[in-house]
């Protein structure tokens, strides 16, 4: 019987809570986003809390989709990154409970709202973007609110330009109006310009009513002649003149049907019956372009039909079947223009009427993509959720931080990737440049490996974000190695044997000579012998043994000067100065690649050069180490 566990409903309790508060921090970015693409259509236009509600409203609801991934990311690498942190994930595996077992509750929950998601995309997100859309193309009609500023020219009248050097905000008064009324067109501009006016709304809010005080206005009066350099103006003094001006300050909600075409305003189902309707006109249109093509530029005339070309207005041509070539040299001058012309002018017709048709084409394939990008994207963001749950839980139990600190950085940046992938991947495939399907599935393609691989590392407790773990490589890369420290310890068990330790000491010097004696370390390598031999260098393996065995007996001393001189004993790698790789085959290919090989072999020089070095630094310590040894045993 199915049983819900105590640690299942742990897990989901620490889960749900990070999950909805991520999600609404994530779904407030991405509308701070959207809204600042719209700012310039809501500012400044007096729109009701109603008008902004609803557009909020929707906003919101066509960006719950793309908020759910990076919730579910951020929410899932916070919980596992906390369980590490608490080092409540290292006691569930120590009970004997896999990841994956511990992903399990979450991986139930992840999936309905892969659900939830699949639902926002197919049903609520459509008519969400429909009203939204229709709400946009009505904001962008609407006229602002009417405050002209001081000093300026405002040009939010349609047809007029007004400049206002002094306004006074208790009385509504206008003082030094200048305004430019180009509303009859530009030929008919009038320029007026008063010492006072009024500027008034009417009561239905379809009109200005403007009153002017003291001014003058200049007309310009159409000239009857085109060429007349003089154009006679109109010039009018008045003591009070009043406009009447069109401005519709109201807001009218536009027609939802002109957002019925677009593919974002569409089920699965209504973009599949688009789609096929769409394919199904496509190729009519192209039969009949086919049709019209081969029965008209491109028909195959009968061979026995004599070809007729015009060459002057009482003559024609009888080519019969004949070489067009010869009856051309034959024309006149005037006949042979008649001719060219005629053929460019046909060409020019045949290539702009297939400029026309290809654009129709081109355009209603371009229409069939978006529609079946649109379709596929109600799948891949609905499965992004369950995708970024297994990259971002078991991220978190790797890096086993908590909080907001780490976690969200790594989310973005995780966020970022696949947002750059999934929209190269959009335009490719809505450009036509790749397949559909290659361009909606290619970022789940490309993040799909990163969760699988992920996951494998958490389970097995791999190192993979150690930070460490990638420091020492690259020391080790670059040759860079730690100097060796010794304290001086508290408690001592077993002291040194001073007596034997010259003994061992003589005898690691004359390992080290002997070593330097066979093996000529600051020539060059033999370039055919290093890949192609396959043998490790046992005796510096086994120089390095008896170092450290001295150096640890030694460090048990009493005597400060003596721990001091043993930290001049060098840390030796013993494999740097071999050959790169463990397998045969890889440093065979190596020494093939010549560049690589060359490569290797440079580094490998260097790193003899060091080893040599280092083995006369061996020998100085030993000396110097063997005369302590003798006064601390002559003390004693």
């Amino acid at each position: 019987m199915f049983r819900i566990k105590k640690l299942n409903i742990f897990i989901v309790k620490s889960f749900l809570p990070l999950f909805l508060g991520t999600f609404l921090i994530c779904l407030f970015i991405f509308l701070m986003q959207f809204l600042w693409r719209w700012v310039d259509d809501l500012v400044g236009k007096g729109l009701g809390v109603d008008i902004l509600g609803k557009f909020f409203l929707y906003s919101s609801l066509t960006l719950v989709p793309a908020s759910l991934p990076l919730a579910v990311l951020l929410a899932s690498l916070i919980t596992f990154g906390n369980f590490g942190e608490r080092f409540e994930l290292l006691a569930m595996k120590a009970s004997g409970i896999s990841l994956i077992k511990i992903m399990r509750p979450l991986m139930v929950v992840v999936a309905l709202l892969c659900c939830v998601s699949f639902y926002f995309q197919n049903v609520i997100s459509p008519k969400a973007t429909q009203q939204l859309g229709t709400l946009v193309i009505s904001l962008k009609q609407k006229s602002p609110e009417l405050d002209i500023p001081e000093g300026v020219f405002y040009s939010e009248i349609d047809g007029y330009n007004l400049k206002v050097a002094k306004k006074n905000k208790i009385n509504g008064m206008l003082y030094d109006v200048l305004i430019y009324d180009y509303s009859g067109g530009f030929d008919n501009t009038r320029i007026i310009y008063s010492d006072s006016g009024r500027l008034d709304m009417t009561a239905d809010r379809q009109h200005l009513f403007l009153t002017l005080f003291y001014g003058e206005l200049f007309e310009n009066l159409r000239s009857q002649d085109a060429y007349s350099a003089n154009v006679p103006y109109r010039r009018e003094s008045f003591n009070k003149k009043s406009l009447i001006i069109d401005f519709n300050s109201g807001f009218n909600m536009a027609d939802a049907s002109v957002m019925g075409n677009q593919a974002g305003a569409k089920n699965m189902k209504m973009l599949q019956a688009s789609i096929d309707s769409m394919r199904q006109v496509g190729d009519s249109i192209g039969r009949d372009y086919f049709k019209s093509a081969m029965d008209g530029y491109y028909r195959n005339k009968p061979a026995a039909s004599p070809i007729k070309i015009p060459v002057s207005n009482t003559k024609k041509l009888n080519l019969g079947n004949g070489n067009i070539d010869v009856i051309y040299d034959k024309a006149s001058m005037n006949d042979k223009q008649h001719i060219l012309q005629n053929a460019l002018g046909s060409a020019q017709n045949v290539g702009t009427d297939w400029a026309f048709k290809g654009s129709t084409i081109d355009d209603l394939d371009y229409d069939i993509r978006k529609h079946e990008i649109e379709w596929y994207r109600k799948i891949t963001i609905s499965l992004s959720c369950l995708l970024f749950f297994f990259i971002g839980a078991p991220l978190g139990g790797i890096i086993r931080k908590g909080g907001l600190g780490m976690p969200v950085v790594i989310s973005v940046l995780i966020f970022i990737i696949y947002y750059i992938i999934d929209n190269s991947g959009y335009k490719m495939a809505r450009d036509g440049k790749w397949a559909v399907w290659v361009g909606s599935w290619v970022s789940t393609a490309v993040l799909a490996p990163l969760g699988a691989f992920l996951t494998y590392k958490s389970n097995t407790d791999s190192v993979v974000m150690n930070l460490d773990t990638y420091i020492a490589w690259i020391r080790r890369v670059c040759g860079i190695r730690s100097v060796r420290h010794l304290f001086m310890k508290e408690v001592i068990i077993h002291d040194p044997e001073y007596d034997r330790l010259p003994q061992e000491l003589e005898g690691l010097t004359e390992q080290c000579r002997a070593y330097q004696g066979r093996h000529h370390l600051r020539r060059i390598p033999n370039y055919y012998s290093l890949w192609m031999t396959d043998r490790y260098d046992k005796e510096i393996e086994a120089i390095n043994e008896n170092m450290e065995a001295l150096v640890e007996e030694m460090s048990n001393t009493k005597s400060p000067a003596l721990l001091q001189t043993l930290e001049s004993y060098p840390i030796i790698p013993i494999h740097a100065h071999t050959r790169p790789f463990h397998s045969y085959w890889m440093n065979l290919v190596s020494g093939i690649l010549f560049p690589i090989g060359i490569f290797f072999m440079i580094r490998i020089w260097a790193f003899r050069i060091r080893l040599n070095k280092d083995i006369d630094r061996i020998v100085e310590t030993n000396k110097k180490v063997e005369g302590m040894v003798q006064k601390i045993t002559n003390n004693g």
